[in-house]
């Protein structure tokens, strides 16, 4: 083999240096190089007798020319030398025609013709040109993001060599050269350089990073025997793949593919160098080794061109997703579009990798998604599964390195953005006692759903709340988590990977469990809101109003709040008093809301509508119009102070949910006590304790009388029923559910149950207590205040039923007193009636007696109408809505039947009532 390989090299030395004397015609060569001798003829005639061209000697026939032409010839010759500019600008151009393709005949014809000039006038000899310059010089190119991407420069095309560079022609070679020859070529273009007769197609621009990303094209010189030409085609594949598979890991390792796509380039270039060192081994075959033929190389090159088209896949399909090669689909866009981008701005962030506009870059999870797909799509071949294997274990480990950080510390360290959980560093804790969406825990850690590698599909809960537990654990310092984990995954592959997420998990919802019912009480924190919100006890409460009667009875807006502040503060500190030894009495502020409760629960409900877990949320950035006739009894509300991390659990949302149930609670109280006092006049007032000679009053006093009573009892049945019957069964049963959750039912100590289950069951909690007071279902809210507004209008406007009653009593009118009163009650009367003489002045004409008595008859009589009506209205839709919601409804309806019994409208109204 070695003699044949000397005689190959001898015989391309002589073919070379036999060149000039037997040229073979190649495609526009020959005749390029006459016609830039000619030009230069014409530029330096003083010269061209010195050098005469043999090739410019003879015509297109071989025929000597002749000595002397006429004139007619010469034009001739002028004409051709048109035509000949004409052929050499289009010789010049090989470029512009398919490869492997012989330049057409009436091409040749053209250059035979080149010559005929010669035969019509004897020109004078030309000299030679200065041969072409041909000196490549290797560069270094700037630096990329890519720390081991190629530097070199990108060498010529092998095309553009010289004439006296081009190699012996292969038809003129033996078969054995040939072969020789070609595994000489073939070993260089495995390599990702041309060779003397493999050489890149025209379509191939190497200066081009989307053509050296789709990998080269590769043509033959022709002459090849076809024997060897189909088995070179075939494995100038592998070339291909390889030079492609170069570029891509030089592309996809630079600084904003993510750590991921750089371990995978990683894992890809170890192969690129067991592919090189089998490219030397083969070569020290071909060198030394006399029976090494180009079958022989094929059969060495099979199991490698696999592995090859393998990663040559893979990495064309991460390209297509990255949109760096022509078939991008334009559907596969960021996820983090335009509209989270403001917001992150807004909210004070950075434009980082992965927040980015425009076409996505595939990372991260991707990169590990679309390698587990091949993985199952080519699971029945060995050899591919067994690489693919390799690429993913060796893939994830920097995911799965950031994955166990995040796991066991709470912490998320990814600069690429390739994480499945994206952190909103702009997002503090300290903005949750102010931002009602609880930015910090619902949207500071969110998952990325477009970028979940499939391992983690059906744990990625689980993996964002252990990293949400432990990062709340971290910051308050409730727990160490600051040591190194030891013994965990470092791949996907690892069997224990699933188990690292589930115990990760485990640990850390028992530590934030730990730190919120041990450490910061969560359990007496609830407790202490059930006794300031729901009024339990509520004898402080009474207090506090008793003595901020005067500052509650102003409009909201003259309400001092910071002297409604101090008596809360002395109340609370009242000795003897349950809520005196709440440890958490400082938390507790007063509030005064100039919306009344009915507008704000109108607009929650008809507006944002109901829905699971998001029942009543202010919109808070739209104004509500304010109540005019509001005052300090009808605004007042309490707020509460909760320290992190017992702000997650007690959020501003479920305040605010407090805050409903108290001024609904409170507003039933302050009912209450307006009919209390409306009782007290009844039986002080001398005017109501007399009994009048006219019977007359006498009957309108019971109505009044009766009248008081069934609202006493319609509030204090709605009361009881809010409080023993919807508020406090919920609140048992979550206190019940929090013992379950701290491990104290099977006395193991371990939470059986996660915060996530517990912040839950707290809005569900307060949810429940809002549906059952009626208070979202928009309906019952309406015929709920017209009934609340009936009953304010009747003890707002005892007073002035009372002077209208002494006015209309005849007993009273008199200045003689009556039978059947005392003396004592008779002074008492008179002095009463001297008060309200001076308060008012007496200038009111007096009407008559009779048409005052059924101006009171008309009062009392619209009064009931309107309790009755509104009643049973509402006792008909609380029958509706306890056959088709809330069963607990029907004892409420039970008992405020009662209060409507035996009137004229007790009993199911019609349509057109209940619309009304």
């Amino acid at each position: 083999m070695s003699s044949r390989v000397s005689n190959y090299s001898e015989r391309r030395t002589n073919g070379t240096s036999d060149n000039d004397s037997n040229p073979r015609p190649r495609a526009g060569g020959h005749s390029s190089r006459s016609s830039q001798h000619d030009q230069r003829s014409t530029r330096s005639p003083q010269t061209a007798g010195a050098h005469i061209n043999p090739a410019h000697k003879r015509t297109a026939s071989g025929n000597p020319r002749p000595a002397s032409r006429s004139v007619e010839e010469r034009r001739t010759e002028r004409t051709t030398v048109t035509t000949k500019e004409k052929v050499i600008s289009r010789a010049r151009s090989p470029e512009r025609r398919s490869k492997d393709v012989p330049p057409p005949e009436k091409w040749k014809a053209k250059d035979a013709a080149k010559s005929r000039p010669s035969d019509t006038k004897p020109k004078e000899p030309k000299p030679d040109a200065p041969p072409t310059t041909w000196d490549p010089v290797v560069n270094l190119t700037p630096h990329t993001s890519a720390p081991l991407a190629i530097r070199v420069s990108i060498p010529p095309s092998a095309s553009d060599a010289p004439q006296s560079l081009q190699p012996q022609p292969l038809h003129e070679l033996s078969l054995e050269a040939q072969e020789a020859a070609i595994i000489d070529d073939l070993l260089f273009v495995f390599m990702g350089c041309e060779g003397q007769y493999i050489r890149y197609a025209y379509s191939y621009d190497p200066n081009e990073e989307r053509d050296r990303l789709a990998g080269p094209e590769f043509k033959l010189l022709p002459g090849l025997d076809p024997s060897l030409q189909d088995l070179t085609m075939s494995m100038l594949k592998m070339a291909t793949h390889y030079s492609a598979l170069e570029t891509f890991v030089d592309v996809q390792s630079r600084e904003e593919f993510g750590a991921v796509n750089h371990a995978l380039c990683a894992a890809i270039r170890k192969f690129l160098h067991d592919y090189l060192v089998m490219i030397a081994q083969l070569e020290s075959q071909f060198l030394t080794n006399e029976t090494f033929t180009l079958h022989l190389l094929n059969v060495h090159t099979l199991p490698t061109s696999q592995m090859m088209f393998q990663l040559y896949s893979l990495a064309h399909e991460l390209l297509k997703r990255n949109a760096l090669l022509d078939d991008e689909s334009e559907e596969d866009s960021d996820p983090d579009d335009i509209e989270n981008i403001l917001e992150n701005l807004k909210r004070g962030g950075d434009l980082v990798p992965g927040n980015m506009t425009g076409k996505k870059v595939c990372k991260g999870g991707v990169v590990i998604g679309l390698v587990t797909k091949r993985l199952e799509t080519m699971s029945g071949d060995p050899a591919a599964r067994s690489l693919l294997t390799s690429l993913l274990r060796d893939a994830s480990r920097p995911y799965t390195a950031m994955l166990n950080e995040w796991l066991h510390h709470g912490e998320i360290r990814d600069p690429h953005s390739e994480f499945l959980i994206k952190e909103q560093k702009s997002i503090r804790r300290d903005r949750l006692q102010q931002d009602y969406t609880d930015d910090y825990w619902e949207r500071r850690y969110t998952i990325r759903e477009h970028d979940i590698p499939p391992q983690l599909q059906g744990v990625k809960d689980k993996v964002l709340l252990a990293g949400k537990y432990l990062n709340v654990v971290r910051e308050c310092g409730g727990v160490d988590v600051s040591k190194v984990a030891h013994d965990v995954p470092k791949s996907f592959d690892d069997p224990r990977f699933l188990d690292n997420v589930n115990n990760a998990y485990a640990y850390a919802n028992e530590s934030l469990m730990k730190l919120l019912l041990t450490t910061h009480a969560l359990p007496a924190r609830l407790r202490s809101l059930k006794h300031y919100f729901f009024l339990d006890p509520s004898d402080y409460f009474t207090y506090f109003m008793e003595l901020g009667a005067s500052e509650l009875r102003k409009g909201v807006k003259s309400v001092n709040i910071n002297k409604l502040q101090s008596l809360l503060d002395l109340v609370l500190r009242q000795p003897g008093s349950i809520v005196c030894l709440d440890p958490f009495k400082e938390d507790v502020h007063v509030e005064v809301n100039e919306v009344s409760l009915i507008k704000m629960l109108q607009r929650v409900v008809n507006i944002t509508g109901i829905e699971q877990g998001e029942a009543l949320q202010p919109l808070s950035n739209q104004p509500m119009e304010n109540d005019k006739d509001a005052t300090g009894f009808t605004s007042l509300q309490l707020d509460y102070t909760v320290p992190f991390p017992v702000s997650l659990v007690i959020s501003r949302k479920t305040v605010w949910r407090y805050q409903a149930l108290f001024r609904y609670l409170l507003s039933l109280r302050y009912l209450e006590s307006q009919l209390s006092t409306t009782w007290q006049t009844h039986n002080t007032r001398v005017a109501w304790c007399h009994r009048s000679s006219a019977r007359r009053i006498e009957i309108w006093k019971r109505r009044v009388w009766t009248l008081r009573a069934r609202m006493v009892v319609f509030v204090q049945q709605l009361l009881y029923f809010c409080t023993l019957e919807v508020i406090e069964p919920n609140w048992q049963s979550l206190m019940s559910r929090l013992k379950a959750k701290d491990g104290s039912l099977d006395g193991s100590g371990k939470p059986d149950r996660t915060v996530d289950e517990l912040m839950q069951d707290h809005v569900d909690f307060l949810d429940t207590c809002l549906k059952g007071c009626m208070l979202t279902n928009g309906k019952l809210i309406k015929i709920h205040s017209k009934l609340m507004n009936t009953c304010s209008m009747f003890a707002g406007h005892m007073g002035w039923v009372t002077q209208q009653l002494e006015k209309g009593d005849p007993d009273l009118i008199g200045p003689n007193k009556p039978p059947n009163m005392t003396d004592k009650e008779w002074k008492r009367f008179q002095a009463q009636k001297h008060e309200e003489k001076k308060s008012r002045g007496d200038n009111s004409q007096l009407l008559d007696e009779e048409a005052r008595i059924d101006k009171l008859f008309e009062v009392i009589t619209n009064w009931e109408k309107n309790f009755s009506r509104h009643l049973q209205i509402l006792l008909d839709a609380l029958n509706h809505y306890a056959a088709t919601e809330t069963v607990v409804l029907l004892s409420l309806c039970a008992r405020l039947a009662t209060a409507n019994f035996a009137t004229e409208f007790s009993g199911p109204r019609g349509e057109e009532d209940v619309s009304a």
